[in-house]
């Protein structure tokens, strides 16, 4: 049985990190030992930031619904709460949107939210 010499397989793998690791300082991006370390790194904070990046967007939607509903004398937790209750189930991105984009279809659920919470409040 003839031997196996690994060297293309190893240089193809070695290529394949240093592509990875394109950009970084130093003997982090030209050095195999080195830029491995880095490139198994940077992938766990890009899945990490992934996850982040889902949460940080959904915190931008909200502080936008909370701003457009101070507008009407609402704030963002009463106007979600009275939304539930008239049965209005617009997720958070898209309400944002029409906030941005439809002003006059959001003082339409803006209304729609208050007439379903007691007048009390």
């Amino acid at each position: 049985m003839a031997r196996v010499k690994r060297g293309v397989t190893a240089h193809a793998k070695h290529k394949k990190t240093l592509k990875a690791a394109k950009g970084f300082y130093g003997r982090r991006k030209n050095t195999i030992r080195a830029a491995k370390a880095a490139v198994d790194r940077s992938m766990q904070f890009a899945t990490r930031d992934r996850k982040n990046k889902k949460r940080t967007i959904r915190a931008l939607w909200i502080q936008r619904l909370n701003a457009a509903v101070r507008e009407h004398g609402l704030v963002y937790s009463r106007f979600i709460d009275g939304l539930n209750k008239a049965g209005v189930e617009v997720d958070r991105k898209v309400l944002s949107d029409i906030a941005i984009k439809e002003p006059a279809a959001f003082a339409a659920l803006v209304e729609k939210a208050k007439s379903a919470l007691p007048a009390a409040a």
